[in-house]
């Protein structure tokens, strides 16, 4: 097992303070993609969620105050979702990444990335991302807001300039009007794209699964092999140390042991990506070129003890997010299963993984039984047919006038 301690008190050369500053990828996009990062402190994002939360059904979602939802926020939220527009090379939308009809989200290990490249994570499902605290597999992001602002501006996702994309918004006249309408913009703002999506994201819930249904009181919700695995996910399996509340999920960070992505081993651009998060995110020089597995949530920290730690996600909406983890690595909700019942797998921070995972001594009709009852945290497909986009067009003449040019 490696000393991890030694790496963290190893002195960072000049090379890597200039890469950590994101010289090489470009800045900004590095510096908005981060900047929630830079402000962790007890209790990020509110109270810690109750360990002993009790499972229950789904409410609504919260709204934020200072950005209450609107039938036209939402509207033009959903166009922005879908426009290509956001980004460097207009050709990745919000939705490249989170499809409607693949759950959501991406089916491969890791994400789509910007032309040239590919992301480093598995792509998360927006369904019900509207209640998390905190957003990304390491919490980066604490609203939806500025989650949107770093996916854009991501120098592997979408790596988009805020000028450059405030510009192309102000070319399109239905654009102009509806931020206009929404926000009182007379030409639209960046930082209201973000909120108008968040408005659009927060209506992407799920709140009528099967389970949802059993705890308003419909007996019959629920198949007897589900109910088999609701006990067994409260009792013999111990999910719901973990997975709890009504989002399943306790939003702490934990080491399960999930393997290494074998594609940074083989695939080239997959490496350039991972080793460039790396000096991106600010490790020292030998931890750059030692390690092979996502550091996680001491990215954040900076504390040994984080590494290889990840935001316990959500179970609703699984049925359609295959595959699974962090990295992708677990292809099926069987696999999930068998991966928690063997006590987890080994990767190269194992001495963080987490007492909790521990063999569970499930057989195979318990195994059955507790997929079966995970089924029942999805309800029906959410899809939508993308919008139609407006196109752009010459900018008005006032606007060229008040630059100070005239049509001659």
């Amino acid at each position: 097992m490696k000393d991890w301690t030694s790496y963290l008190s190893a002195p960072i050369t000049a090379t890597a303070i200039v890469a950590a500053l994101g010289v090489t990828f470009g800045y900004s996009a590095f510096a908005s993609e981060n900047a929630d990062s830079m402000q962790i402190e007890a209790g990020v994002g509110g109270a810690d969620p109750d360990p002993d939360a009790p499972l229950e059904a789904l409410g609504p979602p919260p709204i934020p105050a200072d950005n209450p939802q609107t039938d036209e926020k939402i509207a033009l939220g959903e166009m922005l979702f879908f426009d290509p527009r956001l980004g460097g090379a207009p050709v990745n939308s919000c939705a490249s990444c989170h499809s409607p009809d693949l759950g959501w989200d991406f089916p491969d290990q890791i994400s789509f990335g910007y032309p040239g490249s590919v992301h480093w994570r598995n792509s998360q499902t927006i369904v019900n991302s509207a209640y998390y605290r905190n957003l990304f597999w390491a919490g980066s992001s604490k609203s939806l807001e500025s989650q949107a602002r770093s996916a854009a501006r991501g120098a592997v996702a979408a790596n988009g300039e805020s000028d450059m994309m405030e510009a192309r918004l102000a070319f399109i006249p239905e654009y102009r009007d509806s931020f206009n309408a929404v926000f009182g913009d007379e030409w639209p703002r960046i930082s209201n794209a973000w909120r108008a999506i968040a408005a659009f994201e927060r209506t992407i819930v799920q709140t009528d699964t099967p389970f949802d249904n059993y705890m308003r009181g419909d007996s019959d919700a629920l198949s007897a092999a589900q109910l088999r695995g609701l006990d067994l996910f409260t009792g013999k399996a111990g999910c719901s140390e973990c997975h709890n509340g009504a989002l399943f999920s306790d939003e702490k960070y934990y080491n399960t042991g999930v393997p290494g992505l074998d594609r940074w081993e083989d695939d080239g651009l997959a490496q350039i990506t991972f080793r460039f998060e790396l000096y991106a995110k600010g490790v020292s020089e030998e931890m750059y070129r030692e390690t092979h597995d996502d550091p996680g949530f001491y990215f954040r920290t900076k504390e040994y003890e984080d590494l290889g730690k990840f935001r316990t996600p959500s179970l609703r909406y699984t049925l359609y997010t295959e595959p699974y983890m962090h990295n992708g690595m677990l292809e099926t909700l069987e696999d999930v299963v068998d991966f928690y019942n063997r006590g987890g797998d080994t990767n190269e921070f194992g001495e963080n993984k987490s007492p909790l995972i521990q063999p569970l001594g499930l057989n195979d009709g318990e195994k059955a039984d507790l997929v079966a009852f995970l089924t029942s945290l999805s309800g029906d497909e959410i899809l939508i047919d993308p919008p139609e986009l407006p196109d752009y067009a010459p900018l008005p003449a006032v606007a060229t006038q008040e630059e100070g040019h005239s049509d001659d």
